[in-house]
């Protein structure tokens, strides 16, 4: 049952400041961005009116977004509209509190549409550049593989991030489809292994769309610093006594889970339970516009449907922070901050 939170809570969420851990480059496009890349380029099959649009994001299951995502991704054919993509997350996120994010780049889906990489690079750079400047969010990037492509897509992935890598790249992951993964294990595993000795973050998505079997082969395939949702650990004790021993953490995206299928109601979520588990987690949005949801949503979710107070809200805060990539004396600062938000609430 949904509760409507009071006027102090309203502000205190606007405040906190906030990272974002799992955001999608495309799944980040807002109504007005996509329009304008459709009207752009006519006979994608994305419509080019906003209602249509809207109709368009209206998923009936995971396969069914794994389509329109990739529909959407078609449109971004030029360096210049990954540049777009980046400066108009940064340009949403800063109202919302956000300070830093680990932005989800597929390589991948650029090599397909004739995008060099020493391009691509040059666009996350100078848009990571303009991030901070115009809207004082720090941008790092992790590269993902899109795991129903298989061997083709690990190889290009890997070369990228090892060849012609931004300078903010700070992690490797994988999205998808989970249950296509298992034909590739080999070719993922060794790029992850790659990735990894080269020092990146290794991010997997886990136990989204699939049980707790994906999220130990994330853990002991790929080496899991994080992963990326997570929500199904609970139906194995073992899993669910590791990850709290290890405070291995996940990433939750709610809003995402229940537009997808894998949640049927968000009152269903089991954030709560995972937390009352021990386990460590961060909030997230994942691909907000998709889901007509925003970082501060997910907040506020948290507050009305969950009923945490201040003091989870500012925990969830806090955890994203730490479990961030970003440099030890700006955690610092705004772990700080997070606390003198919270002595004053």
């Amino acid at each position: 049952m949904t509760t409507a939170i009071d006027a102090s809570t309203v502000a205190f969420i606007d405040a906190l400041p906030k990272v974002e851990l799992h955001v999608h480059l495309v799944g980040s496009a807002s109504i007005a961005t996509v329009l304008e890349l459709s009207r752009r380029h006519p006979g994608s099959g994305v419509p080019t009116t906003e209602e249509e649009l809207r109709s368009f994001y209206t998923f009936r299951d995971f396969p069914h977004f794994a389509r329109v995502y990739r529909a959407v991704n078609q449109l971004v054919r030029e360096p210049e509209d990954v540049a777009t993509l980046v400066l108009g997350l940064a340009r949403d996120l800063a109202p919302q509190g956000a300070r830093y994010v680990e932005l989800q780049v597929t390589p991948y889906a650029h090599h397909v549409v004739g995008m060099p990489m020493r391009e691509v690079t040059e666009a996350l750079d100078l848009a990571a550049r303009r991030s901070l400047a115009e809207h004082g969010v720090e941008m790092a990037y992790i590269f993902d593989i899109p795991g129903e492509y298989g061997e083709e897509a690990a190889k290009i992935t890997v070369e990228h991030a090892l060849q012609e890598p931004p300078a903010a790249l700070v992690g490797f992951g994988i999205g998808g489809i989970e249950q296509e993964r298992p034909k590739y294990r080999d070719a993922y595993r060794s790029a992850f292994s790659a990735a990894r000795a080269a020092g990146l973050h290794s991010v997997p998505h886990g136990g989204e769309m699939s049980g707790p079997e994906t999220i130990w082969e994330v853990i002991e395939g790929y080496g899991a610093e994080r992963i990326g949702h997570g929500i199904n650990c609970l139906a194995d004790p073992r899993l669910v006594a590791h990850l709290r021993d290890t405070q291995l953490p996940l990433d939750v995206c709610p809003t995402s889970n229940v537009c997808t299928g894998q949640i049927a109601h968000i009152e269903d979520h089991p954030l709560p339970r995972m937390l009352e588990e021990g386990l460590y987690v961060t909030l997230n949005s994942d691909d907000p516009p998709m889901f007509a949801t925003t970082l501060a949503d997910e907040y506020r979710v948290a507050a009305e449907v969950f009923r945490f107070g201040k003091s989870e809200l500012a925990q969830l805060a806090r955890n994203g922070v730490r479990a961030s990539y970003m440099a030890e004396d700006r955690k610092r600062s705004m772990l700080t901050e997070i606390d003198g938000l919270l002595a004053g609430a």
